[in-house]
């Protein structure tokens, strides 16, 4: 009897047999018997696929909000913002003649009780009578924007304000020169997504009320942006908003604006939702990759289980592509379903965060379904279960009949047809361009992959290297030792397996940890031992003298270095402009926005010259320009070349003169440029000073710096050192917990696929168990037994886990980000005592199922 008949004599199923190629009717008839031994296969793909759909849609659903919300979050359909200068007459008029027009200032100073007694760092906005031209701002206490607008109108403030300085809305609260009632507590701000990142809590007056203060003098850091309603309803169009940029640019072009438009309202935060999107992706592809090795045992048992029934169907005439496809066709569709729970869970993730957590997101997410998204994540989850399906395919179809029947005791050595391996180089390939060509950092996503191919590929040997270390062991006297060293070595064990799942997720999690700790220790050990204890802005530079002369007073030995201060943006690098300068992602930013700029007679403290030479002291000839040299490498800027900055309106074009090394981890005042002094000498601005007090000194010296600073030179802002760093690594320790939290997925992969390898192995520890029992082995022994050889593979892979991912760590920390490693012990401990409870979990169950096992029947099959 051929295959043929045998298919035609099974029971038909729902879809006809003759309607069907041979191999799918096959697949489908054998999905009779349900999905046993598929389970883990189809928790693993779905994971994987769940994870990339729900960053997929929940970073779609903001990136179209952006897009429906854009006008309003921008405040217009278009805004230009320049540092110091506000807009002139002509530049004003120009603006007014294309639409409404609104005018903001934003700046930072100290927000202080009317005593003094207190202060808090705020951003403060100036606004006008035009302001918001779009949405609306929402006040408490039915307090409307006119009337904050009106001559004494005061201030409003956020909540945090009231909370810091103790005060109450009514109370009094002094900026610079001036002192405001406090009228509302803001609730909304329409456009606040916009601005530049804030440092300090939102404080709203009418500009014409700020100027008093002493805030805003030429020179001070106010950057004073122009929101624009265009008059035109075609520049209101995607195809105008475009052509409306350039000619800004046309009209307006030695101002120096910065230019948005509604399509993108907050290039930083569309930025960061961006390269989250990418990490997570790539953290979802890890948990697919290690998920990977779960489809690869499933199919490996499959094909284990249905060896008679292979065997068989090669007997009675069935080829090797009857029975190669007919499987294949199997496993997809199972990974099918996989990858439909996959979808289903993940589409459901951004709907349950938008309803539990929508009012903590930066917008409102209007979840929307990209069928791209989809699709990639569907992607993913398919081509994952074909690469790890091949192998084991191509193996089975291979492997002769008489080989099939005895492969259990006698496994053969057999490697797939050429073909088989061409396609799991095309599978390998398409999954790892598909992961780097949607990228948007492509290098990092590249090193991404192969590090993760790297770790497999490490992993697989080290189970192999443990297993021949195993049989290389003397006989051990204790029989449960001997026992569990015996399973290590046996070649159909778990050692392969355990290490490779377990190690991967460890790896990497301890890579996360390692890493995490080097910068908190870069944080919170060194740097308050040789930063400053305040950083001074906006400094007069008529106040210099009897700025220092204060400090000094009652702290003689503080030590105050300053530097002036100016803001400007790169307008052109050589000659071409900066919009048309493409760099890496992370270099970009020196482009978007302005930058802090300086000029020194002589080389900043921090800095070391690497390539070039200083100007002389007192050189009075062409505008020179010294570049921090990893930012003018990223450029493609030497020596001799020039660059162009837009300061206070006006176009300044510097030759390079020499390239620095910053420390910038001293926290020593340095700039990305500084020019020579004839260059920024005669233009307006303010000093920026560091204040260093003894290591000795008490806090109550640093208070009341602080107090007599804001007293004597209310438009001064001074900035704790030690209050900035903590509220970074707070920010920074949210951010790692996430981060663990999402690595952690991997781990989850890893204890699927551990799980699955227990099972699988379950069937053949069964037969061991009953004979050792029959034999007279004590339940208490086998168990023993096992959790000895539980403990080893867990010990033994996460002490690897450990070396590799701190290496990982040390690279990642010491070369990449150029800080010092630390080698955290309680990272360590962790991920010894992690391996340990999930093997000794899993196993410890595994165990016991198959001392439930009765001995009869298995003895009877054997």
């Amino acid at each position: 009897m051929t295959i043929d008949a045998i298919s035609r004599s099974a029971p038909a199923p729902a879809l006809p047999a003759s309607r069907l190629p041979l191999v799918i009717s096959l697949a489908l008839r054998e999905f009779r018997g349900g999905l046993k031994g598929f389970y883990v296969f189809i928790a693993c793909i779905a994971l994987g696929v769940a994870v990339i759909t729900a960053v997929g849609v929940l970073a779609d659903a903001l990136r179209s909000s952006f897009d429906r919300q854009g006008e309003t979050l921008l405040g217009g359909d278009i805004t230009v913002t320049r540092p110091h200068k506000r807009a002139d007459t002509a530049e004003r008029t120009w603006l007014a003649s294309q639409g409404r027009v609104s005018e903001t200032g934003t700046l930072r100073a100290m927000g202080r009780r009317a005593d003094g007694e207190d202060q808090i760092l705020v951003e403060i906005k100036g606004i006008d009578a035009a302001y918001p031209l779009v949405g609306d701002v929402k006040l408490s206490n039915d307090v409307t924007l006119a009337s904050l607008l009106a001559k004494g109108g005061g201030v409003a403030v956020e909540p945090i304000v009231l909370d810091r300085l103790n005060v109450k809305v009514g109370d009094t609260i002094s900026l610079g020169n001036g002192r405001f009632p406090i009228r509302a507590i803001i609730e909304a701000e329409p456009d606040k997504l916009s601005d530049r990142i804030s440092v300090g809590p939102r404080v709203l007056i009418a500009s014409h009320a700020l100027e008093p203060t002493g805030l805003i003098d030429a020179g001070s850091l106010v950057a004073w942006r122009y929101a624009l309603k265009l008059d035109d309803p075609a520049a209101r169009e995607r195809p105008g908003l475009i052509k409306f940029r350039e000619t800004v640019r046309q009209a307006l072009p030695e101002a120096g604006f910065s230019i948005r438009d509604r399509r993108d309202p907050s290039p930083q935060v569309t930025k960061t939702l961006e390269r989250l999107r990418q990490f997570l992706t790539l953290l979802g592809l890890t948990a697919l990759m290690v998920g990977g090795v779960g489809v690869a045992n499933a199919v490996a048992t499959y094909i284990d289980r249905r060896r008679a029934i292979i065997a068989t169907f090669k007997s009675l005439g069935a080829t090797s592509r009857v029975i190669f496809g007919m499987h294949l066709a199997q496993v997809m569709m199972i990974a099918g379903i996989g990858v439909i729970i996959g979808l289903v869970i993940g589409l459901a993730v951004p709907f349950i965060i938008a309803a539990l957590f929508g009012e903590q997101l930066p917008i409102k997410a209007d979840v929307a379904i990209r069928p791209l998204s989809l699709l990639i994540a569907a992607g993913y989850g398919l081509l994952i279960s074909l690469l790890f399906t091949l192998w084991p395919l191509g193996r089975a179809e291979l492997v002769r009949a008489g080989v099939l029947f005895r492969d259990e005791v006698a496994p053969e050595a057999v490697w797939p047809r050429k073909a088989i391996l061409g396609a799991i180089a095309a599978t390998a390939a398409l999954l790892f361009a598909l992961a780097i060509l949607g990228a948007e950092a492509k290098s990092l996503a590249a090193y991404y992959c192969l590090a993760v191919v790297g770790a497999l590929a490490l992993f697989l040997g080290l189970g192999s290297a443990i297993t021949w270390a195993a049989a290389k062991i003397p006989r051990q006297r204790r029989p449960e030792l001997a026992l569990a060293i015996g399973n290590i070595a046996a070649p159909g064990g778990l050692t392969r397996s355990v290490v490779l799942s377990l190690g991967a997720g460890l790896t990497l999690l301890v890579a996360v940890a390692l890493v995490d700790r080097s910068i908190v220790a870069e944080l919170s050990d060194r740097v308050p031992a040789t930063s400053p204890n305040y950083y001074v802005l906006d400094i007069k530079k008529a106040d210099l003298a009897g700025f220092e002369a204060l400090v000094r007073r009652d702290n003689p030995k503080a030590e105050i270095h300053t530097a002036p201060m100016l803001r400007g943006r790169i307008v052109k690098i050589g000659d071409v402009a900066a919009e048309k300068v493409k760099l890496k992602p992370e270099q970009q930013w020196v482009l978007n926005g302005d930058r802090g700029l300086s000029y020194a007679d002589t080389v900043p403290e921090g800095s070391k010259i690497v390539d070039g030479t200083w100007w002389a002291s007192g050189y009075d000839g062409d505008p020179l320009v010294s570049f921090e040299r990893e930012l003018a490498k990223g450029l493609g800027l030497k020596i001799g070349d020039t660059v162009t900055v837009n300061v206070l309106g006006r176009n300044v074009t510097a030759r390079i003169a020499n390239l620095r090394d910053v420390k910038w981890e001293s926290l020593a005042l340095n700039f990305v440029m500084v020019f020579s002094p004839n260059t920024l000498k005669a233009a307006p601005h303010n000093v920026l000073a560091t204040i260093t007090l003894p290591k000795d000194a008490p806090l109550s010296a640093e208070a009341n710096i602080a107090r007599e600073l804001g007293k004597a030179y209310p438009a001064s802002t001074a900035i704790r050192v030690k209050d900035a760093i903590n509220q970074f690594s707070a920010i920074f320790q949210r951010i790692m917990t996430a981060v663990r939290v999402a690595s952690s997925i991997t781990l989850i992969a890893g204890a699927l696929v551990l799980a699955g390898a227990l099972a699988t192995a379950q069937r053949r520890r069964i037969k061991q168990a009953v004979i050792l029992k029959t034999l007279g082995a004590t339940r208490r022994r086998i168990l023993t037994s096992h959790l000895i050889e539980y403990a080893l593979l867990a010990s033994t892979t996460a002490a690897f886990a450990v070396v590799i991912g701190g290496l990982a760590a040390w690279v990642t920390v010491s070369r990449v980000m150029d800080l010092h490693f630390v080698l955290s012990p309680v990272a360590i401990a962790q991920a010894l005592g992690l391996a340990l409870v999930l093997v000794c979990l899993f196993g410890g169950l595994g165990t016991w199922r198959v001392l439930q096992a009765r001995p009869v029947p298995h003895l009877r099959s054997a």
